[in-house]
């Protein structure tokens, strides 16, 4: 995913910064790490605060493999019918701004 559209599904928030990272992109507010894009999909910073509603709404944890076993990491998948809905979108983008801010405390 270009720059652009990224910056554009998180504009409810405010300018974002994106960064290179492990072959994919970091994607910061207010320099907080609250996405991350991996091969053209938007990972949303997760928690077990909102994992319940991402996993309602079809999103999936990010799982890796590790050394024997899958690494669960704290993102998730953008749900679809967000894409469709910029309010639904906002409302995502704020959940993982929250889960974001929780992570750094």
């Amino acid at each position: 995913m270009d720059n652009a559209a990224i910056e554009e599904m998180f504009e409810t928030l405010g300018p974002v910064t994106i960064r290179r990272m492990f072959g994919g992109k970091g994607i910061y507010f207010e320099g907080v790490i609250l996405a991350v894009e991996v091969d053209g999909e938007i990972l949303l910073k997760g928690d077990t605060e909102t994992a319940p509603a991402l996993e309602e709404a079809g999103s999936r944890q990010w799982t890796y493999a590790g050394k024997g076993k899958p690494v669960k990491m704290p993102y998730w998948s953008t749900p679809d019918s967000a894409f469709d809905d910029p309010e639904e979108m906002a409302r995502w983008v704020r959940m993982a701004h929250g889960a974001a801010l929780r992570a750094k405390k």
